[in-house]
């Protein structure tokens, strides 16, 4: 099944300042996140945001924020985003069947909002090069059990492109001067 531009939403999980050092990598998937949320938003794909206890893991790294108006980002105790009311409610709102996740971490947070949703009857993909968990052993069990689940596993160019759908258009060739090259 590929991605439609308008059925879709981004969903950023949990990318928090303080759970970042913990993450392997955790640099590149911000700055893959940010390369996949500008995309986004210059295509105008909603994005929402969660951040998990961000009392104790601080906010939404700034970077990102700065990318989404604050109405976007929801704070969750519970581990899955479809199990947090207003998070839920929100993607519920935008009424869109298929969810794009990003975030951290692969194997918990990511896992179970992604499980959920997919049970949810949602289509769910989760970007690769977009998560991490604190292990890279971790991460790799987490996108095999979506994997086994049915949950697509893409990467950040794949979003693009299924997102742009053909090229030769002004759309095109500003999103491939500013971001593809």
């Amino acid at each position: 099944m590929l991605i439609h531009p308008d059925r879709s939403l981004l969903l950023l999980v949990d990318i928090q300042e303080r759970l970042a050092p913990a993450i392997d990598d955790a640099q590149q998937l911000i700055d893959n996140c940010c390369w996949l949320t500008d995309v986004a938003n210059r295509l105008h794909i909603p994005v929402i945001a969660s951040e998990q206890y961000p009392q104790g893991l601080g906010p939404t790294f700034e970077v990102l924020r700065r990318r989404l108006p604050d109405e976007q980002i929801f704070s969750k105790q519970a581990f899955s985003c479809a199990s947090e009311p207003e998070c839920a409610a929100a993607i519920e709102q935008l009424k869109m069947g298929q969810i794009i996740i990003a975030g951290m971490e692969t194997h918990v947070c990511v896992l179970q909002t992604a499980l959920e949703l997919k049970q949810q009857a949602r289509e769910v993909f989760v970007v690769e090069d977009c998560v991490g968990s604190r292990t890279p052993a971790n991460k790799a069990a987490g996108i095999e059990r979506l994997r086994q689940n049915g949950v697509q596993i893409v990467t950040r160019e794949m979003v693009a492109f299924e997102w742009l759908r053909k090229a030769g258009n002004d759309r095109f060739r500003e999103i491939s001067r500013e971001f593809l090259r």
